[in-house]
């Protein structure tokens, strides 16, 4: 019966959130808490609920002020200087130009942030593209290769999601995978450069016509900014500001503080330094809560269908079904068959629906057969709404990439998908080299 209620559940969030039939906070909150009722647990639906969001709260909290932070920082310009330097080294030279987009986008989504990558970004190399004739198609997916292997960052969307929906510790999470982060987006920068390359060629630019045409250092495009954003800049702080980034990024990988308290330290900071009067202060909060607080509700809603879920019995119940199809003898393999298929499967799902919904019961199935829970959570980073959320229709993201690109979904989805997939599947191979699950 409990088997039969969670998964009965599972299958109406998937429903109604990929069918549009709910918003995902409506639907993480009434359908467990419908399904409970159901299975006779009403007089206990509060403690599950309390249970959950006791667990969910620092990632919630980390995630809010992580959004702060970069947010008030990206508005005092500290990406300005950088943005401009990049613009500046790759000139005219297709393969600079390639490789200086993928080192943009990496940059840019630390504040992990699509959207905020995308308008940044794209704007600023799109002239470079349109100038020389490449193709359109090469930028947005560079762009989204390099967002993509970026947005498994710890204060990323599916991060938070994995560690959360597992109630896993950040730091046990995600510093295992900063070697397999790195090789990916090496191999980022590697597939960008090849690609500028076949450019030049497809181009036939010479060594003489690209410095003819400035390819080294010459005349560079500079993006331009509205007044309003102009005011809020703070040109003159741009070393402190590097400086607090660095501070904070690497006191929360040290472990020295817990990431919720390095980034409310970090946004204390930054709104100290750059905006010290207090109607700055509150305006600059202002600006960011929305986005900010759309997440962190998410996240609570989500500690209330965990909490629910486990307590219920509901996740083991469906748990031990599936570890009781799956052959003893091919368990190993689980992480790393999740890790090659992580990348389709954000077709197919959002982060809410994979991540709360389906992720949950298969690392239990997995944690039944003997396989750590953590390795699985790690597998999905590899693809599921990492790599794969630049090009899935089921985020609002993609749709705004194509759109600043100009070119039509589908072509985009044609082109970029087997560069994403092969990240994905370079990622999880090099996971299993450094044993951070089985081949």
């Amino acid at each position: 019966m409990l088997a039969f209620l969670g998964f009965l559940t599972i299958f109406a969030l998937l429903f109604v959130i990929l069918g549009r039939k709910m918003s995902a906070l409506v639907a993480l909150i009434a359908i467990p808490a419908l399904t409970a009722l159901i299975g006779g647990f009403g007089a206990e639906i509060g403690t599950f609920i309390t249970d959950g969001i006791k667990a969910i709260a620092p990632v919630a909290g980390m995630l809010l002020f992580a959004i702060l932070f970069f947010g008030i920082l990206t508005d005092a310009g500290m990406l300005d200087p950088i943005v401009n330097r990049i613009l500046k080294i790759v000139g005219t030279h297709p393969a600079r130009i390639t490789l200086g987009t993928a080192v943009l986008a990496a940059i840019v989504h630390l504040d992990g942030s699509g959207a905020v990558t995308f308008l940044v970004t794209v704007p600023a190399m799109l002239p470079l593209y349109i100038k020389l004739k490449m193709d359109k198609r090469i930028l947005a997916c560079i762009v989204a290769m390099s967002a993509g292997v970026a947005n498994a960052l710890p204060w990323g969307g599916p991060t938070l999601r994995a560690s959360a929906a597992l109630h896993i510790p950040m730091t046990e999470l995600y510093l295992p995978m900063v070697p397999v982060q790195i090789a990916g987006m090496l191999f980022v920068f590697a597939c960008a450069w090849m690609m500028g390359v076949r450019e030049q060629r497809r181009l036939g630019l010479t060594g003489a016509a690209l410095a003819g045409a400035g390819g080294s250092m010459g005349s560079h495009h500079v993006p331009e900014i509205d007044e309003a954003q102009q005011k809020l800049r703070r040109p003159g702080r741009f070393i402190p500001n590097l400086l607090l980034v660095v501070i904070v990024l690497a006191t929360m990988i040290s472990n020295v503080l817990n990431p919720v308290a390095c980034f409310m330290f970090g946004t204390v900071l930054a709104l100290m330094m750059n905006y010290p009067d207090v109607a700055e202060q509150r305006a600059r909060v202002d600006a960011h809560a929305k986005a900010a607080l759309m997440m962190a509700s998410i996240l609570f809603a989500a500690g209330v269908f965990t909490g629910i879920m486990k307590g219920s019995g509901m996740l083991t119940a469906m748990a031990q079904v599936l570890a009781a199809s799956i052959p003893v003898s091919l368990a190993s393999h689980l992480p790393f068959v999740t890790g090659v298929v992580s990348m389709p499967l954000s077709l197919v799902f959002d982060p809410d629906s994979f991540y709360f919904g389906v992720l949950p019961v298969l690392a239990e199935a997995g944690n039944t057969l003997g396989v750590p829970q953590v390795q699985l959570a790690q597998a999905a980073l590899l693809g599921q709404m990492t790599t794969g959320f630049a090009v899935s229709p089921l985020t609002p993201a993609t749709f705004l990439l194509v759109g600043l690109v100009g070119i039509d979904l589908g072509e985009h989805q044609r082109f970029t998908i087997p560069y994403l997939l092969a990240t994905t599947v370079f990622m999880t191979c090099v996971a299993a080299l450094i044993g951070l699950f089985p081949f």
